[in-house]
């Protein structure tokens, strides 16, 4: 078989003139897994162990039934791929070459999702619609964009190219590109000019998240402990001069006693 590099090395405009050959994306789809998982030692181990890529080829065979018009077959075997594999691919779904499913189960992509090429989804990942209208109802991914575990992007929306998606997130707004978004819902903590950049390769440690919440909180702990060291500079301050005071009326009231005593002896 094909090596790694020797699948990495396809040229993407190539590759998109024109259809590709069904055994040719297949391949592809099964090369890219040793650049994304440490764990996949060959393409034997990865096409026989791996179910995300078995869920991918009963995609990539139930699609091209569905684009030449076999509808009912296609959806038949999408059923039956879903039956095997506990992951849902309409056969109506356009996805790119280079797709993988890591942990490949409980992953729903409806009829309308478009995905581009280099996309990693990993498991409990829902690409779903929001509407009950027919026409564009749920989500695109463009290139190289990695959603994290128990993700869910819903709506006709665009996850830009490169964005990575924080696991049990909810995205419902479209993303720029090259951006980290995570929550619910989802917000960008992690613009393009802070993305880390990985050359040559996709950026999978999509455990490296910013904390925005805890961020949060530590701006609020940073502001009380502030706060309650000025209240005890204020405290001070009205302390000192409460005993100044203090010490002013008791010297005048001596003043007095000591006047009356005069005014006693000369009278």
């Amino acid at each position: 078989m094909s090596s790694v590099a020797d699948v990495s090395a396809v040229d993407p405009v190539a590759s998109r003139s024109g259809q590709s050959s069904l055994l040719g994306m297949i391949r592809e789809d099964i090369g890219c897994v040793r650049q994304r998982d440490p764990a996949a030692r060959s393409q034997l181990e990865t096409l026989l162990t791996y179910p995300g890529i078995h869920a991918v080829i009963w995609y990539r065979i139930a699609s091209r039934l569905w684009t030449r018009g076999w509808r009912f077959p296609a959806r038949l075997l999408s059923w039956f791929g879903r039956f095997l594999t506990n992951v849902d691919i309409h056969p109506g779904a356009r996805i790119g070459h280079r797709f993988f499913i890591d942990h490949g189960a409980c992953v729903v992509i409806g009829e309308t999702a478009e995905i581009g090429d280099d996309v990693t989804l990993y498991h409990g990942v829902t690409l779903g619609g929001t509407s009950w209208h027919p026409g564009k109802r749920h989500p695109t991914l463009e290139d190289r964009v990695v959603v994290g575990a128990g993700a869910k992007i819903l709506g006709p929306i665009t996850v830009g190219a490169g964005a990575r998606v924080g696991a049990n997130s909810v995205v419902i707004e479209s993303t720029p590109p090259d951006v980290t978004v995570v929550g619910i819902p989802a917000r960008v903590v992690r613009p393009q000019l802070s993305h880390r950049r990985v050359v040559g390769r996709i950026d999978l440690d999509h455990h490296l998240m910013p904390d925005p919440v805890g961020d949060a909180l530590g701006v609020l702990l940073d502001r009380v402990e502030f706060l309650e060291a000025r209240l005890t500079h204020m405290q001070r301050r009205l302390r000192d001069a409460g005993l100044s005071a203090r010490g002013e009326e008791a010297a005048s009231r001596r003043d007095c006693r000591a006047a009356n005593v005069m005014e006693n002896e000369n009278g």
